[in-house]
């Protein structure tokens, strides 16, 4: 990956959303050559020269502060998480070397963590690391994540990974109800990550086999956005029972940050929690093992 050119699109792409009348600027005229806001209203907003500015977005941010930087995310009306990947961005730009860079774990994860999914009965859980791969779930998860798991079997060698469902397997427009919204979400969560962790060569290696199979993931991709996941609500046709909508929190775990619990919850009383249910009586029927593999973090 191409630092300066990431830096570069980042910024020249969070530029051209924002419009004068948005950054509280007047518009002269009615004819601009640029869409959004041309980089000398970006650097008075930010308090910084033209030329400083026209540095950064070339895409060299080495040795810029953090009070330039927090300029940059004022004037381009960066959200927390767009806010957090232009410093990863600057850090990467003086960092520490490659070998000091977490890689993301692909085992699954120690026991204690298996038995705390399987002690929650009633909602579906799983943890999943920063690629998405889905690493452990407890049964209602596994009955629920059963398309996206079914997807495995093609290459049992991998886990689960829920990008590659849903760009490369036709049955992901099915399952996931808000299907472009899901698209969005995690593209844009992969490339947060690929910011946080450029070294980590599986993800690398995902990005680019998601980038040459399919043509939407690419559109997205070359948005530049960059989110936040942690709660929110997610609507399934679950092929088994029907609609669910369901409420998600995504915690991070403290005995490894690179691990992401969720639980899916429905609202008390309502068609998803009946369905919820009708869904925990259908996984007591399936025989559906905890799935586990072979796969190491590291390529043949």
């Amino acid at each position: 990956m191409d630092d300066r050119a990431e830096i570069k699109e980042f910024l020249a792409s969070r530029r051209a959303r924002i419009t004068p009348e948005q950054a509280g600027l007047p518009a002269y005229g009615g004819n601009r050559r640029v869409k959004g806001l041309r980089r000398e209203e970006v650097a008075m907003l930010a308090g910084v020269s033209v030329d400083y500015y026209v540095r950064l977005e070339r895409g060299n941010l080495s040795g810029a502060s953090d009070s330039v930087l927090d300029g940059v995310a004022r004037a381009l009306h960066l959200d927390d998480a767009e806010r957090e990947h232009l410093f990863e961005l600057a850090r990467r730009a003086t960092g520490p070397a490659p070998a000091t860079r977490r890689r993301s774990p692909t085992k699954p994860p120690p026991p204690v963590l298996q038995h705390m999914l399987d002690a929650i009965s009633d909602a579906p859980a799983w943890i999943r690391n920063d690629r998405h791969d889905i690493l452990a779930t407890n049964r209602l998860a596994r009955a629920l994540y059963a398309p996206i798991l079914a997807h495995q079997q093609a290459d049992p060698r991998r886990p689960a990974n829920t990008a590659r469902f849903i760009y490369l397997d036709p049955a992901a427009k099915d399952f996931f109800t808000d299907w472009d919204q899901a698209a969005d979400d995690i593209a844009a969560m992969l490339r947060a990550e690929a910011g946080r962790n450029p070294y980590d060569r599986n993800l690398t290696d995902l990005i680019g086999e998601l980038s040459t199979r399919s043509e939407v993931f690419r559109r997205r991709w070359a948005d530049h956005n960059v989110r936040y996941h942690r709660t929110g609500a997610k609507r399934f046709h679950h092929p088994a029972v029907g609609d669910l909508e369901l409420h998600f929190e995504a915690m991070t775990l403290t005995s490894d940050p690179a691990l992401t619990l969720l639980i899916y919850t429905a609202a008390p009383d309502t068609p998803s929690a009946d369905n919820l249910r009708l869904l925990a009586t259908w996984a007591a029927t399936q025989d559906q093992p905890t799935p586990t593999h072979h796969h190491e973090d590291q390529h043949p």
